[in-house]
């Protein structure tokens, strides 16, 4: 009996590990294994829809300049994003992709990109960024978070958690309120989520490092990430240290960004 009992927990280690390992995933340049237990094309699919759902319960910004200065910024983005991934032999992970970039009327310092690059900016956040290149850092991080799959990972660990590892398709049959809520949660979309979206500090330095080169390919100088986040450091509120929040303290974060400025000016290109 006791032979069973020492053997019966390595057991189910393995066969964790086991299920782990057939459904990873490779981050794009960093090379982190991640869980991935929703395919693109799911997680695509509810994507699309919920973008076109939100677009349709929130109001569009009627300020041509801003609104005109964001796609051009997500454009410039995105088409350095393809030319990375191409490069470096990742082109197959932008299938599916159909860019789209909104400028949404809310007071909310808010950004996100679902998975297939659909992005909305809220006009709160723009006297954070200040201009197109402060715009450019928010674009490029909330672009790498997709373009690492960080919602899908997310949205995978919850899905094995709460719903046993069903696949996404039987979960939107069985509970469809339950795992719309799930993802929404995952992916921020709402009013109190976005830029300070909780992400894990693992998936919030990925973006960090994806977005500076991202952002530096397109022709932003990359330095004016970390401008951008003394401003926000400086914007006020009350916040929990590091070790009790999953978002990067502000000064860590800065230190971190400045220890990546030598790479990402590798490849800026005014």
């Amino acid at each position: 009996m006791k032979k069973v009992i020492k053997k019966w927990p390595l057991f189910i280690v393995s066969l964790m590990l086991s299920v782990t390992l057939i459904n990873c995933s490779t981050v794009p340049i960093t090379g982190r294994k991640q869980l991935n237990l929703v395919s693109d094309s799911e997680m695509m699919a509810m994507s699309f829809s919920q973008y076109s759902q939100f677009l349709k319960e929130n109001k569009l910004s009627t300020n041509k300049q801003q609104t005109e200065m964001v796609k051009r910024c997500g454009k410039r983005i995105a088409d350095a994003v393809v030319k990375y991934m191409n490069d470096n032999g990742h082109g197959s992970h932008l299938e599916g992709f159909d860019w789209e970039f909104n400028l949404v009327d809310d007071n909310t310092p808010n950004a996100w990109c679902m998975p297939g690059g659909k992005v909305v900016f809220y006009t709160g956040i723009l006297p954070y960024t200040q201009d197109e290149a402060g715009l450019a850092v928010v674009m490029g991080h909330e672009i790498a978070h997709a373009v690492a799959k960080h919602g899908n990972e997310r949205m995978s660990h919850q899905m094995g958690v709460q719903m046993g590892g069903a696949a996404l398709s039987v979960a939107l049959d069985e509970k469809p309120e339950e795992t719309k809520a799930m993802y929404m949660a995952a992916f921020g979309l709402g009013s109190q989520v976005g830029v300070l979206l909780p992400y894990s500090r693992t998936h919030e330095y990925e973006a960090d490092k994806l977005g500076l080169i991202f952002m530096a390919m397109a022709g932003y100088n990359p330095e004016e990430a970390v401008e951008f986040w003394k401003r926000m450091a400086a914007s006020g509120g009350q916040k929990p240290p590091e070790f009790l929040s999953t978002h990067p303290a502000d000064e860590n974060r800065i230190k971190n960004l400045e220890s990546l400025m030598v790479e990402a000016k590798q490849y800026y290109k005014k």
